[in-house]
C-alpha cells in the first residue's frame, strides 16, 4: 500500500513525501531507520483484502504482549503519570517491534489531541472491540486506568482459557491421528494379504468387505492420487469452514457433539459471563455491553442468542428471565 507522509529530520527539518509501505508499522520502521521520526501517515492506496489479511497473521501481536501493555499501562496512569509519558516509557520497554511502532502511532495521536480509544481504534488487528469501548467508558467516568487493568484481567483470563482449551485437546487429536495413521497403514499393507486369502476361498463376500477391500486397492495403486485427495479435502474444509454458511453448520456440529459440545457450551458461557461482567464494572450501558460481547463470542448460534437477548433487554425484558 501507499501513503503520504509527514515526518521530521534529528535536526527538526520537517519533510512529507509519499512511499510504498506493508502498512504504517513497517513505514514507521523504515522512516526510524533512516533517523527521522514519522508524525503522520495517510493511507492513498490500499491493498487488496487477501493480502491485507495475510499481513495480518504474520505480523499479528501475541496476546501475552497486548496484556502486559494494558495491564502496565493502567499501573502507570494510576500511579499518576501522564498518559503521552506512560506511552513513551511502554514504547522504550516493549519488545515487539510491531507493538513498539503501534505505541509510537498512537502517543503521537495523542499529542495532536485525540482520546486513547480513538487513537487505538485505528488498529483493529491489535486492540478488540472490547478493549476499545473499555477503554471510552473509563475515559468518560475518569477512571482510565482502573478499566485498563480491568481489561487486561479479562483479557489474561481469555487467554489462560484458550491455553487449557488447547491443552485439553491435544490428547484426543494425538490418539485420534493415532488411529487414522494405523488405520491407513492397515489398508495399505494389511488387508491386502487378507484379500489374497479371501480371494482364493472364491467365496462372495459381505458389501461392507467388499467396500474395505476396493478402498485398500485404491490406496495401493494410488498413493499420490489418495495423497492428493486427502489434501485438497483438507484445503476443501478449511475454506468451508471459514465462510459464513460452513461456519454456521460447523458452529452447530460441535455442539451436538459428545464431550466437544458441552465443551464449546462452557466456553462461550464463560467467555459471555467475564466478558459482560467486565464490560459492566467499566461503566459501559448493559445494553452496549451484550453487543460487544456478542463480537466477542466464537459460536454463531451464541451470537444469534445474544443478538436477541440485546432486543429484549431493550424492550425492558429481564437479561435472567430471557435466558
Amino acid at each position: 500500500m501507499y501513503f503520504k507522509f509527514r515526518a521530521v529530520k534529528s535536526n527538526g527539518e520537517k519533510y512529507q513525501g509519499t512511499r510504498e509501505s506493508h502498512d504504517r508499522f513497517s513505514l514507521y520502521a523504515e522512516i526510524k531507520a533512516e533517523g527521522d521520526t514519522l508524525i503522520t501517515a495517510e493511507e492513498i492506496y490500499k491493498k487488496s483484502s487477501a493480502l491485507l489479511k495475510i499481513d495480518g497473521l504474520i505480523n499479528k501481536v501475541p496476546m501475552h504482549q497486548r496484556i502486559i501493555f494494558a495491564k502496565n499501562l493502567g499501573s502507570m496512569l494510576d500511579a499518576g503519570l501522564s498518559l503521552a509519558r506512560a506511552l513513551t516509557v511502554l514504547e522504550k520497554q516493549v519488545k515487539n517491534s510491531k507493538l513498539k511502532s503501534i505505541i509510537n502511532l498512537i502517543s503521537l495521536d495523542i499529542k495532536t489531541g485525540k482520546t486513547l480509544s480513538e487513537a487505538t481504534s485505528a488498529y483493529p488487528d491489535t486492540f478488540s472491540k472490547l478493549f476499545i469501548s473499555m477503554v471510552k467508558a473509563g475515559e468518560e467516568s475518569g477512571k482510565l486506568s482502573e478499566s485498563l487493568i480491568i481489561v487486561a484481567s479479562q483479557m489474561d483470563g481469555t487467554y489462560k482459557l484458550k491455553q487449557k482449551i488447547k491443552g485439553a485437546m491435544i490428547y484426543p487429536a494425538v490418539i485420534i491421528s493415532i488411529m487414522i495413521i494405523i488405520g491407513i497403514l492397515m489398508l495399505v499393507f494389511v488387508v491386502p494379504s487378507v484379500t489374497a486369502t479371501f480371494r482364493d476361498l472364491k467365496v462372495e463376500l459381505p458389501l461392507l468387505t467388499r467396500i474395505l477391500i476396493g478402498v485398500s486397492d485404491f490406496l495401493k495403486n494410488n498413493v499420490f492420487v489418495s495423497l492428493a485427495t486427502v489434501v485438497a479435502i483438507a484445503i476443501g474444509t478449511y475454506f468451508v469452514s471459514i465462510s459464513s454458511a460452513g461456519k454456521r453448520f460447523f458452529d452447530g456440529l460441535f455442539l451436538k457433539m459428545p464431550v466437544i459440545g458441552d465443551l464449546v457450551r462452557e466456553t462461550n458461557s464463560a467467555r459471555t459471563a467475564r466478558t459482560i461482567s467486565s464490560l459492566l464494572s467499566s461503566g459501559v450501558a448493559f445494553a452496549d455491553a451484550i453487543s460487544i460481547t456478542q463480537d466477542v463470542v466464537q459460536n454463531s448460534y451464541f451470537k444469534d442468542i445474544l443478538k436477541e437477548a440485546r432486543m429484549k433487554v431493550e424492550k425492558g425484558k429481564q437479561f435472567q428471565a430471557y435466558f
